[in-house]
């Protein structure tokens, strides 16, 4: 049995009312031949997950890592840079290495509700994380884009704390479907 590990912040590690984090239940059922771990900490940016990297995802000796960060990184009371942000995605791909990193960016938020971010800075991290994987040929999943591009995005952003950040069942749908068919086109 192959391993998958989720590496992420809050969105990576929500429940949503579900037992365990919505997203690794979600792709564990649509993943069969994976064994897939959940290592996503509310509130991490990229400086907290390069922390927990080593016990958190490598020791797990993954044969494919989601990597979803950014949400905090772009929120104006965390103020990650740009450039450190994109700096610490170079080596995550890096200590993981390019063919078993699935990058996928940053998603969008409900302006409406949520005050912490905007897209238009999101927006910013997401070409950031666009051009690591360019620069490093690891797997990129355009988040961002894909979910700003539907009508419903505010929709599929609606969560159990509504906030226009977290996301629920209808976001964690559309993100799993996104990276289970990134998965079966790489052969990871």
């Amino acid at each position: 049995m192959k391993t998958l590990v989720c590496f992420g912040d809050s969105l990576t590690a929500r429940k949503e009312g579900f037992e365990e984090p919505m997203l690794t239940t979600k792709l564990a059922k649509r993943l069969q031949q994976y064994e897939v771990i959940n290592a996503g900490v509310s509130g991490d940016n990229t400086v907290d997950g390069l922390e927990r990297m080593e016990r958190d995802v490598l020791a797990h000796k993954p044969d494919g890592v989601t990597v979803l960060f950014g949400a905090n990184d772009a929120a104006f009371h965390k103020n990650i840079s740009l450039d450190l942000y994109q700096k610490n995605l170079y080596e995550m791909v890096e200590r993981i290495s390019p063919e078993k990193t699935i990058l996928i960016s940053p998603a969008p938020v409900d302006e409406k509700v949520q005050k912490a971010r905007t897209n238009e800075v999101l927006d910013q991290y997401a070409f950031a994380a666009a051009e690591v994987a360019k620069d490093t040929g690891c797997h990129f999943i355009d988040f961002f884009h894909q979910m700003i591009s539907l009508d419903d995005y505010p929709v599929k952003l609606r969560g159990i704390k509504n906030d226009g950040l977290h996301f629920g069942e209808e976001g964690y749908d559309f993100l799993v479907q996104l990276i289970t068919k990134k998965i079966k086109s790489i052969r990871l």
